[in-house]
């Protein structure tokens, strides 16, 4: 049984007068509990030619290689919690560019955002949620290492865009999209 976070009675699910969906609603305050996706925010940390990489220290997929990425706060932008999950999984400073990838993960109620990101020096370090941290050329990313397939996908495109010129400069390219299905696996 669920409980309203507000009165504390119980909530039961129902659909709300003037919705079309079937949402959790108190029973006394009449209080609706929205269930909504998590949006998971990250950065793909550039220096020079290489990417940033972080090796998990946590589940799921732990001790497999992914972009430096993590949930959002309240009160954050997107590009700020890019930034803070940077910095607290690889330790590095980042200049945040625009907007690359957005991944829709609905089957685990997610949608992935990743900047591009400029390294600010060639200084990171293994956060409390990395085993290590290292800059990769294209031809050595660990690709049948890679945790998550929003991440594959996000580098995939990266380094398709730079071989075909569309980023001249470390700012310049479009901003890429997709919806990620229940049935893809690294």
């Amino acid at each position: 049984m669920k409980y309203c976070t507000r009165c504390g009675s119980p909530v039961t699910l129902h659909i709300p007068a003037d919705d079309t969906r079937l949402r959790h609603v108190c029973t006394v305050c009449q209080h609706i509990h929205y269930l909504n996706p998590r949006n998971v925010v990250g950065s793909i940390p550039i220096w020079q030619q290489q990417v940033l990489l972080c090796r998990r220290a946590i589940e799921p997929r732990l001790g497999f290689w992914t972009l430096p990425a993590g949930f959002l706060e309240i009160g954050e932008s997107t590009s700020m919690g890019a930034a803070r999950e940077t910095l607290e999984e690889a330790g590095a400073e980042v200049d945040i560019g625009p907007l690359y990838s957005l991944l829709n993960v609905a089957h685990v109620e997610q949608v992935h955002l990743f900047y591009l990101a400029q390294m600010r020096s060639a200084d990171f370090l293994a956060g409390t949620e990395s085993l290590e941290v290292a800059l990769f050329n294209e031809a050595d990313i660990p690709w049948s290492e890679i945790a998550f397939p929003t991440v594959k996908q996000t580098l995939l495109w990266f380094f398709a865009d730079r071989a075909a010129g569309k980023m001249a400069t470390h700012f310049a390219g479009s901003m890429h999209s997709r919806d990620i299905l229940p049935h893809e696996k690294i």
